[in-house]
Protein backbone atom coordinates (compact mmCIF):
# COMPACT_ATOMS: atom_id res chain seq x y z
CA UNK A 1 0.00 0.00 0.00
CA UNK A 2 1.39 3.40 -0.96
CA UNK A 3 1.68 5.88 1.88
CA UNK A 4 0.81 9.51 1.37
CA UNK A 5 3.71 11.92 1.61
CA UNK A 6 3.14 13.02 5.20
CA UNK A 7 5.40 13.23 8.21
CA UNK A 8 6.15 10.18 10.39
CA UNK A 9 4.06 11.63 13.22
CA UNK A 10 0.96 10.83 11.13
CA UNK A 11 1.97 7.25 10.28
CA UNK A 12 -0.25 4.79 12.13
CA UNK A 13 2.58 2.25 12.43
CA UNK A 14 4.69 4.77 14.37
CA UNK A 15 2.00 5.72 16.88
CA UNK A 16 3.90 3.95 19.70
CA UNK A 17 7.23 5.59 18.91
CA UNK A 18 8.50 8.52 20.95
CA UNK A 19 10.70 10.72 18.73
CA UNK A 20 14.21 11.50 19.96
CA UNK A 21 15.34 15.08 19.28
CA UNK A 22 18.92 15.77 18.25
CA UNK A 23 21.12 16.48 21.27
CA UNK A 24 23.26 19.52 20.52
CA UNK A 25 24.20 20.03 24.15
CA UNK A 26 22.91 22.65 26.60
CA UNK A 27 24.29 25.68 24.77
CA UNK A 28 24.90 25.06 21.05
CA UNK A 29 27.08 27.82 19.58
CA UNK A 30 25.62 27.77 16.07
CA UNK A 31 22.52 25.56 15.98
CA UNK A 32 21.53 24.42 12.52
CA UNK A 33 18.14 25.65 11.33
CA UNK A 34 16.75 22.34 10.11
CA UNK A 35 13.53 22.31 8.15
CA UNK A 36 10.58 21.03 10.16
CA UNK A 37 10.03 18.01 7.90
CA UNK A 38 13.71 17.03 8.13
CA UNK A 39 13.76 17.40 11.92
CA UNK A 40 10.62 15.29 12.28
CA UNK A 41 11.93 12.43 10.13
CA UNK A 42 15.30 12.37 11.87
CA UNK A 43 13.75 12.47 15.33
CA UNK A 44 11.72 9.35 14.53
CA UNK A 45 14.69 7.75 12.79
CA UNK A 46 16.80 8.29 15.91
CA UNK A 47 14.16 6.58 18.05
CA UNK A 48 14.27 3.38 15.97
CA UNK A 49 18.03 3.54 15.39
CA UNK A 50 18.84 3.73 19.11
CA UNK A 51 16.68 0.67 19.81
CA UNK A 52 18.15 -1.20 16.82
CA UNK A 53 14.71 -1.97 15.39
CA UNK A 54 14.88 -3.72 12.03
CA UNK A 55 11.36 -3.70 10.64
CA UNK A 56 9.36 -2.56 7.61
CA UNK A 57 8.54 0.70 9.34
CA UNK A 58 12.21 1.30 10.05
CA UNK A 59 13.00 0.63 6.38
CA UNK A 60 10.34 3.08 5.31
CA UNK A 61 11.77 5.68 7.66
CA UNK A 62 15.26 5.29 6.17
CA UNK A 63 13.72 5.88 2.75
CA UNK A 64 12.29 9.17 3.95
CA UNK A 65 15.57 10.16 5.56
CA UNK A 66 17.59 9.33 2.44
CA UNK A 67 15.28 11.30 0.20
CA UNK A 68 15.83 14.31 2.45
CA UNK A 69 19.58 13.79 2.81
CA UNK A 70 21.16 11.06 0.62
CA UNK A 71 24.58 11.78 2.13
CA UNK A 72 23.78 10.51 5.63
CA UNK A 73 26.05 7.48 5.97
CA UNK A 74 24.48 6.41 9.29
CA UNK A 75 21.08 6.09 7.64
CA UNK A 76 22.54 4.04 4.77
CA UNK A 77 24.37 1.75 7.19
CA UNK A 78 21.22 1.17 9.25
CA UNK A 79 19.27 0.55 6.05
CA UNK A 80 21.68 -2.26 5.09
CA UNK A 81 21.19 -3.89 8.48
CA UNK A 82 17.43 -3.71 8.00
CA UNK A 83 17.57 -5.10 4.45
CA UNK A 84 19.52 -8.12 5.66
CA UNK A 85 17.23 -8.68 8.64
CA UNK A 86 14.11 -8.55 6.46
CA UNK A 87 15.64 -10.58 3.62
CA UNK A 88 14.44 -7.77 1.36
CA UNK A 89 14.41 -8.05 -2.45
CA UNK A 90 17.79 -6.59 -3.36
CA UNK A 91 16.85 -6.10 -7.00
CA UNK A 92 14.11 -3.76 -5.86
CA UNK A 93 16.62 -2.04 -3.61
CA UNK A 94 18.97 -1.60 -6.58
CA UNK A 95 16.17 0.17 -8.46
CA UNK A 96 15.64 2.45 -5.48
CA UNK A 97 19.30 3.39 -5.12
CA UNK A 98 19.58 3.85 -8.89
CA UNK A 99 16.92 6.55 -8.81
CA UNK A 100 18.67 8.28 -5.93
CA UNK A 101 22.04 8.05 -7.71
CA UNK A 102 20.72 9.62 -10.91
CA UNK A 103 19.87 12.74 -8.90
CA UNK A 104 23.02 12.56 -6.75
CA UNK A 105 25.71 11.05 -9.01
CA UNK A 106 28.64 12.26 -6.90
CA UNK A 107 27.51 10.94 -3.54
CA UNK A 108 29.97 8.52 -1.89
CA UNK A 109 27.35 6.79 0.26
CA UNK A 110 25.12 5.94 -2.70
CA UNK A 111 27.94 4.30 -4.68
CA UNK A 112 29.07 2.38 -1.61
CA UNK A 113 25.52 1.09 -1.19
CA UNK A 114 25.40 0.05 -4.84
CA UNK A 115 28.64 -1.88 -4.44
CA UNK A 116 27.27 -3.62 -1.35
CA UNK A 117 24.17 -4.65 -3.29
CA UNK A 118 26.20 -5.80 -6.30
CA UNK A 119 28.38 -7.96 -4.07
CA UNK A 120 25.24 -9.62 -2.71
CA UNK A 121 23.62 -10.07 -6.13
CA UNK A 122 26.73 -11.40 -7.87
CA UNK A 123 27.76 -11.64 -11.57
CA UNK A 124 24.18 -11.63 -12.86
CA UNK A 125 23.95 -7.92 -12.02
CA UNK A 126 27.16 -6.95 -13.86
CA UNK A 127 25.55 -5.91 -17.14
CA UNK A 128 22.96 -3.80 -15.34
CA UNK A 129 25.69 -2.01 -13.42
CA UNK A 130 27.67 -1.35 -16.59
CA UNK A 131 24.58 0.06 -18.27
CA UNK A 132 23.94 2.27 -15.26
CA UNK A 133 27.47 3.70 -15.21
CA UNK A 134 27.23 4.31 -18.94
CA UNK A 135 24.11 6.39 -18.30
CA UNK A 136 25.88 8.43 -15.63
CA UNK A 137 29.02 8.88 -17.74
CA UNK A 138 26.95 10.06 -20.69
CA UNK A 139 25.95 12.99 -18.47
CA UNK A 140 29.37 13.54 -16.88
CA UNK A 141 32.23 11.74 -18.61
CA UNK A 142 34.62 12.46 -15.74
CA UNK A 143 32.50 11.22 -12.83
CA UNK A 144 35.10 9.54 -10.61
CA UNK A 145 32.49 7.57 -8.66
CA UNK A 146 31.02 6.04 -11.80
CA UNK A 147 34.44 5.10 -13.19
CA UNK A 148 35.56 3.64 -9.89
CA UNK A 149 32.37 1.59 -9.62
CA UNK A 150 32.67 0.43 -13.21
CA UNK A 151 36.24 -0.76 -12.66
CA UNK A 152 35.25 -2.55 -9.48
CA UNK A 153 32.37 -4.33 -11.27
CA UNK A 154 34.70 -5.43 -14.06
CA UNK A 155 37.19 -6.93 -11.63
CA UNK A 156 34.69 -8.42 -9.20
CA UNK A 157 31.77 -9.45 -11.42
CA UNK A 158 32.98 -9.40 -15.04
CA UNK A 159 31.85 -7.76 -18.26
CA UNK A 160 35.26 -7.33 -19.90
CA UNK A 161 34.03 -8.58 -23.29
CA UNK A 162 32.83 -5.21 -24.59
CA UNK A 163 34.85 -2.80 -22.45
CA UNK A 164 37.56 -1.99 -24.99
CA UNK A 165 34.90 -1.25 -27.59
CA UNK A 166 33.21 1.05 -25.08
CA UNK A 167 36.49 2.94 -24.72
CA UNK A 168 36.74 3.16 -28.51
CA UNK A 169 33.26 4.63 -28.66
CA UNK A 170 34.01 7.26 -26.00
CA UNK A 171 37.23 8.30 -27.73
CA UNK A 172 35.50 8.56 -31.09
CA UNK A 173 33.02 10.91 -29.47
CA UNK A 174 35.71 12.92 -27.68
CA UNK A 175 39.39 12.08 -28.17
CA UNK A 176 40.25 14.59 -25.42
CA UNK A 177 38.36 12.49 -22.83
CA UNK A 178 41.24 11.69 -20.50
CA UNK A 179 38.99 9.47 -18.38
CA UNK A 180 38.36 7.26 -21.40
CA UNK A 181 42.10 7.04 -22.06
CA UNK A 182 42.61 6.07 -18.44
CA UNK A 183 39.92 3.39 -18.72
CA UNK A 184 41.48 2.07 -21.91
CA UNK A 185 44.80 1.63 -20.11
CA UNK A 186 42.99 -0.10 -17.25
CA UNK A 187 41.40 -2.52 -19.71
CA UNK A 188 44.52 -3.44 -21.67
CA UNK A 189 46.52 -4.00 -18.50
CA UNK A 190 43.85 -5.76 -16.39
CA UNK A 191 41.50 -7.60 -18.75
CA UNK A 192 41.92 -11.38 -18.52
CA UNK A 193 40.76 -11.64 -22.14
CA UNK A 194 43.44 -9.58 -23.90
CA UNK A 195 46.58 -11.35 -22.73
CA UNK A 196 48.29 -8.40 -21.08
CA UNK A 197 50.12 -5.28 -22.20
CA UNK A 198 52.89 -7.09 -24.09
CA UNK A 199 50.32 -8.78 -26.33
CA UNK A 200 48.40 -5.64 -27.28
CA UNK A 201 51.23 -3.09 -27.13
CA UNK A 202 52.00 -3.09 -30.86
CA UNK A 203 48.44 -2.38 -31.97
CA UNK A 204 47.94 0.12 -29.14
CA UNK A 205 51.02 2.07 -30.22
CA UNK A 206 49.59 2.37 -33.74
CA UNK A 207 46.20 3.42 -32.36
CA UNK A 208 47.78 6.04 -30.11
CA UNK A 209 50.09 7.49 -32.75
CA UNK A 210 47.11 7.94 -35.05
CA UNK A 211 45.34 9.86 -32.27
CA UNK A 212 48.43 12.01 -31.66
CA UNK A 213 48.84 12.93 -35.31
CA UNK A 214 45.18 13.90 -35.52
CA UNK A 215 45.45 16.16 -32.44
CA UNK A 216 49.08 16.80 -31.40
CA UNK A 217 48.01 19.25 -28.69
CA UNK A 218 45.99 16.55 -26.91
CA UNK A 219 48.08 15.55 -23.88
CA UNK A 220 46.21 12.31 -23.13
CA UNK A 221 47.53 10.12 -25.97
CA UNK A 222 51.09 11.31 -25.30
CA UNK A 223 50.72 10.15 -21.70
CA UNK A 224 49.08 6.95 -22.83
CA UNK A 225 51.90 6.25 -25.27
CA UNK A 226 54.48 6.54 -22.53
CA UNK A 227 52.39 4.28 -20.30
CA UNK A 228 52.51 1.54 -22.92
CA UNK A 229 56.22 1.20 -22.14
CA UNK A 230 56.04 1.67 -18.37
CA UNK A 231 59.18 0.23 -16.81
CA UNK A 232 60.64 -0.68 -20.20
CA UNK A 233 62.48 2.43 -21.37
CA UNK A 234 64.79 0.40 -23.55
CA UNK A 235 61.84 -0.74 -25.66
CA UNK A 236 60.47 2.80 -25.73
CA UNK A 237 63.72 4.16 -27.16
CA UNK A 238 64.21 1.28 -29.58
CA UNK A 239 60.75 1.59 -31.14
CA UNK A 240 61.32 3.93 -34.07
CA UNK A 241 57.61 4.72 -34.27
CA UNK A 242 57.90 6.60 -30.97
CA UNK A 243 60.71 8.97 -31.96
CA UNK A 244 59.15 9.10 -35.41
CA UNK A 245 55.88 10.61 -34.18
CA UNK A 246 57.84 13.24 -32.22
CA UNK A 247 59.81 14.17 -35.35
CA UNK A 248 56.70 14.27 -37.52
CA UNK A 249 54.80 16.54 -35.13
CA UNK A 250 57.76 18.87 -34.54
CA UNK A 251 58.43 19.30 -38.26
CA UNK A 252 54.91 20.70 -38.54
CA UNK A 253 54.97 22.61 -35.26
CA UNK A 254 58.24 22.86 -33.35
CA UNK A 255 56.45 24.61 -30.46
CA UNK A 256 54.38 21.54 -29.49
CA UNK A 257 55.23 21.12 -25.81
CA UNK A 258 54.08 17.51 -25.58
CA UNK A 259 56.26 16.43 -28.51
CA UNK A 260 59.23 18.40 -27.21
CA UNK A 261 59.02 17.01 -23.68
CA UNK A 262 58.55 13.47 -25.02
CA UNK A 263 61.58 13.87 -27.28
CA UNK A 264 63.56 15.19 -24.31
CA UNK A 265 62.65 12.07 -22.32
CA UNK A 266 63.79 9.89 -25.22
CA UNK A 267 67.11 11.75 -25.51
CA UNK A 268 67.74 11.46 -21.78
CA UNK A 269 66.85 7.78 -21.87
CA UNK A 270 69.28 6.88 -24.62
CA UNK A 271 67.96 7.97 -28.02
CA UNK A 272 70.99 8.30 -30.26
CA UNK A 273 71.65 11.16 -32.70
CA UNK A 274 70.35 10.50 -36.22
CA UNK A 275 69.85 12.31 -39.48
CA UNK A 276 66.14 12.60 -38.75
CA UNK A 277 66.81 14.13 -35.35
CA UNK A 278 69.24 16.58 -36.95
CA UNK A 279 66.76 17.57 -39.67
CA UNK A 280 64.02 18.02 -37.03
CA UNK A 281 66.15 20.33 -34.89
CA UNK A 282 67.63 22.30 -37.79
CA UNK A 283 64.71 24.76 -38.19
CA UNK A 284 64.75 25.30 -34.43
CA UNK A 285 68.47 26.06 -34.42
CA UNK A 286 67.95 28.47 -37.32
CA UNK A 287 65.23 30.35 -35.45
CA UNK A 288 67.25 30.42 -32.24
CA UNK A 289 70.91 31.13 -33.08
CA UNK A 290 71.92 30.77 -29.43
CA UNK A 291 71.32 27.02 -29.77
CA UNK A 292 73.42 26.62 -32.93
CA UNK A 293 76.27 24.79 -31.22
CA UNK A 294 74.28 23.20 -28.40
CA UNK A 295 73.69 19.47 -28.04
CA UNK A 296 70.16 18.16 -28.82
CA UNK A 297 69.11 17.93 -25.17
CA UNK A 298 70.05 21.53 -24.51
CA UNK A 299 68.30 22.67 -27.68
CA UNK A 300 65.04 21.03 -26.63
CA UNK A 301 65.34 22.44 -23.10
CA UNK A 302 65.87 25.95 -24.46
CA UNK A 303 62.78 25.71 -26.65
CA UNK A 304 60.69 24.33 -23.79
CA UNK A 305 61.70 27.31 -21.67
CA UNK A 306 60.15 29.55 -24.32
CA UNK A 307 57.18 27.43 -25.38
CA UNK A 308 56.08 26.26 -21.93
CA UNK A 309 55.99 29.41 -19.76
CA UNK A 310 53.99 27.72 -16.98
CA UNK A 311 56.95 25.43 -16.32
CA UNK A 312 59.77 27.71 -17.35
CA UNK A 313 61.41 27.40 -13.92
CA UNK A 314 61.31 23.60 -14.15
CA UNK A 315 62.94 23.57 -17.58
CA UNK A 316 65.58 26.06 -16.40
CA UNK A 317 66.35 23.80 -13.44
CA UNK A 318 66.41 20.74 -15.68
CA UNK A 319 68.86 22.36 -18.09
CA UNK A 320 71.07 23.50 -15.21
CA UNK A 321 71.05 19.98 -13.79
CA UNK A 322 72.20 18.57 -17.12
CA UNK A 323 75.02 21.11 -17.21
CA UNK A 324 76.17 20.02 -13.76
CA UNK A 325 76.11 16.36 -14.76
CA UNK A 326 78.10 16.97 -17.93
Amino acid sequence: MEHAKSGPSSWPELADVVPVPQDDGPSPVVPIAYRDDFREVMDYFRALYFTGERSPRALRLTTEAIELNPGNYTVWHFRRLILEALDFDLLEEMKFVGKIAECNPKNYQIWHHKRWLAEKLGPDIANNEHEFTMKILAIDAKNYHAWSHRQWVLQALGGWETELEYCNQLLKEDVFNNSAWNQRYFVITRSPLLGGLTVVRDSEVDYTIEAILANPQNESPWRYLKGLYKGENNLLVDDERISGVCFKVLKNDWTCVFALSFLLDLLCTGLQPSDELKSTLEPIRSSHPETADADPVTVVCCILQKCDPLRVNYWSWFKATLSQVS
